[in-house]
């Protein structure tokens, strides 16, 4: 680059000079200031730009999820009265400038949406998943839907459900989503759970047996 330019400064001066009358002269020195100027801002910008972030993967391969129903013993998960394995566990924050508690606090944000779904967590050992800030609770199901995508129709006719949808805890409110199978082929397929309540009215959590 630097050659070129230096080149490129060569030949206009040599130009300038050729040419008679310090009025020409003078307006081709300006012009060879402005390239100057061009090219420095040029390379300073081409040093200050930075490569954008690398985009979250946040697809999820449901065939390679245990294909398992329940486990026998320890807490058992029940969705619309269906004993259920929890596969897979998304969470993410809602708005733009919020953020998921961190790890280790996961424990008391699956106790404040289901009562013993940490145990349930512990016992069927799912994968789980932090994505991004979600700016609607349709838009997060959406896309959890499209990036876990269930055999069949969207699930119906197979082991495999989800539900997507969102809670609160201390006010701020968290997307959840859950990858679901059963020991035997439902119609559960793909639900939104719009409101808070309606986790607790389609989820039971029960002790060991």
């Amino acid at each position: 680059m630097a050659d070129e330019v230096n080149a490129g400064l060569d030949s206009l001066e040599n130009a300038a000079a050729a040419i008679p009358g310090p009025l020409v002269a003078g307006i081709v020195l300006a012009l060879v200031a402005v390239v100057v100027l061009y090219v420095l801002v040029k390379i300073l910008g081409a040093r200050r730009r930075k490569p954008p972030p690398p985009l979250a993967d946040l697809s999820i391969d449901v065939t390679a999820l245990p294909a398992a129903g329940p486990p026998a013993g320890g807490p058992a998960l029940y969705y619309y009265s269906v004993p259920v394995r929890l596969a897979a566990l998304v969470l993410a924050p809602a708005g733009r400038v919020r953020e998921l508690p961190p790890p280790g606090e996961l424990h008391d944000l699956l106790e404040s949406l289901l009562p013993g779904l940490s145990e349930v967590v512990a016992a069927h050992r799912p994968l789980i998943r932090r994505w991004p800030a979600q700016l609607s609770v349709s838009g997060f199901a959406h896309q959890f839907f499209s990036q876990a995508k269930l055999p069949g129709r969207g699930g119906k006719g197979t082991p495999w459900s989800s539900a997507a949808g969102v809670f609160k805890i201390e006010g701020q409110p968290i997307m959840l989503a859950m990858i679901l199978r059963a020991a035997a082929p439902t119609n559960l397929g793909q639900r939104i759970l719009g409101e808070e309540a309606q986790w607790l009215d389609v989820f039971r959590i029960r002790g060991p047996a």
